[in-house]
């Protein structure tokens, strides 16, 4: 994607390399590690364990649009949803702790009490360096949760602590197409997801 607004001078111009780019690198997604977190969240919603969210700035946001979501399914099909919530969300609490403490414990003080074994956490990050969401997920998988890293460029150090990595390779930086596919992603699962409970309930 480096270099095309220098060659692109219009809008007009711009959009079809830059929806050519996002075609490619969705492309570079591997579908099984997609398919794994459908998978899980099913095994969380029989389980009857959270499903919980966090990431930071535009990651923030996708992180409670993904949680949201999830929530609306059950509703929408007329059966069980899934237990899901954004650690995003919770404004007192964040500046409370990232005021009084350090923001690389914002997730996990939330998390202390509120995670507990067989949870699952979704750690949403372009870099996968973000020192809050590396704590949150090393406290996941001491508490004997489930870890699902949504990472983008090389996946940096949540690549190596997440349990399960859906991976959007893209040259460092490029932080407006990994997020662009991570919210196509959110609504793969979600479509998916709501098709097999629809269909599981004779719909």
């Amino acid at each position: 994607m480096n270099g095309l607004l220098a060659k692109h001078k219009s809008m007009g111009e711009y959009y079809t390399p830059y929806v050519d780019y996002l075609r490619e690198i969705l492309g570079r997604v591997d579908p099984k590690s997609v398919e794994q977190v459908g998978t899980l969240f099913l095994e969380a919603r029989a389980a009857g364990r959270l499903i919980i969210f966090a990431g930071n700035g535009g990651s923030a946001a996708t992180a409670s649009h993904f949680a949201q979501d999830l929530a609306e399914v059950g509703r929408k099909v007329g059966v069980p949803g899934f237990r899901s919530l954004s650690l995003s969300d919770a404004a007192a609490h964040i500046t409370a702790v990232g005021n009084d403490y350090s923001y690389a414990d914002i997730f996990s003080a939330q998390m202390r009490d509120l995670f507990t074994a067989g949870d699952v956490l979704v750690v949403i990050s372009c870099s996968g360096n973000s020192p809050n969401a590396v704590k949150a997920a090393q406290l996941a998988n001491a508490k004997g949760g489930k870890t699902i890293g949504l990472l983008g460029f090389d996946g940096g150090e949540l690549a190596r602590i997440c349990q399960h990595v859906v991976l959007v390779k893209a040259n460092k930086g490029e932080y407006g197409p990994v997020e662009d596919v991570h919210m196509i992603l959110d609504h793969i699962i979600i479509t998916h997801l709501t098709s097999q409970l629809r269909r599981a309930n004779g719909q």
